[in-house]
């Protein structure tokens, strides 16, 4: 018995050696910093395309609205505010799931969708036609091809999806947004579980804003790098 406790102890100390600082390290400094100053997700599904695609590792900026304690959602100081077409990280109001959307609607603003335009305040959001298709894999691995446009929300132009064949939520509202709230879309906006459908997101569930493709590997093609997208910033 005393030899089999011997052992253990000497286990353990080889284990804390070989394995302790690393965990030190990772518990002291890599959490806080993901949790309170930058953080990179992985992307598995399309509801953003064609701005960030799946497979995607995307590089979060936490400090871009406000500084947290680490760990938890509560705000030790805040200097600024999501503005419309900043692509951000939040928390769905629905279940808690981290995803990835684009404000449009800031607080105060009257949002709605007829026929797939956006309304902002009773007027339509500029959105130009490209002529162009983009191919867009669906869950159970069927594809088809998406309409390409671009939305000018003012302080960003950007492209959006739709995609013309699939039931989709197409109208909506109006919505007044309330003050401490924001409405998010994805901009493949008929594949998108959004603010159309778990209402609002609080301030306080924002994480941060989504500034660049870090890597990015095509899931439907054997994981294939797409190094086009490597190091690419997000608009």
């Amino acid at each position: 018995m005393r030899r089999s406790g011997g052992n253990l102890r000497t286990l353990g100390r080889r284990i804390w050696r070989d394995w302790g600082m690393t965990a030190a390290f990772l518990v002291l400094v890599v959490l806080p910093v993901k949790s309170s100053l930058a953080d990179w997700n992985w992307v598995p599904t399309g509801s953003m395309n064609p701005t960030i695609l799946e497979g995607d590792l995307i590089y979060v900026n936490k400090v871009a609205y406000d500084l947290r304690v680490p760990l938890t959602l509560h705000r030790l100081a805040s200097w600024s505010e999501p503005q419309r077409g900043d692509v951000v990280v939040c928390l769905s109001p629905e279940d808690g799931l981290r995803l990835v959307k684009r404000v449009v609607g800031t607080p105060g603003d009257i949002v709605q969708m007829k026929g797939n335009t956006l309304l902002l305040n009773g007027r339509p959001v500029p959105c130009r036609a490209t002529g162009r298709e983009c191919p867009v894999h669906l869950p159970g691995g069927h594809g088809c091809n998406g309409i390409l446009s671009q939305e000018d929300l003012g302080s960003i132009t950007h492209p959006v999806l739709h995609l013309p064949g699939l039931p989709a939520q197409r109208d909506f509202g109006p919505l007044v947004v309330p003050e401490g709230c924001y409405f998010v879309l994805g901009d493949n906006r008929d594949v998108s579980r959004d603010s159309r459908y778990f209402g609002v997101v609080p301030r306080a569930r924002i994480l941060g804003r989504a500034r660049a493709v870090l890597l990015s590997f095509d899931l439907t093609d054997k994981c294939r790098p797409r190094a086009g997208r490597f190091l690419t910033r997000l608009r």
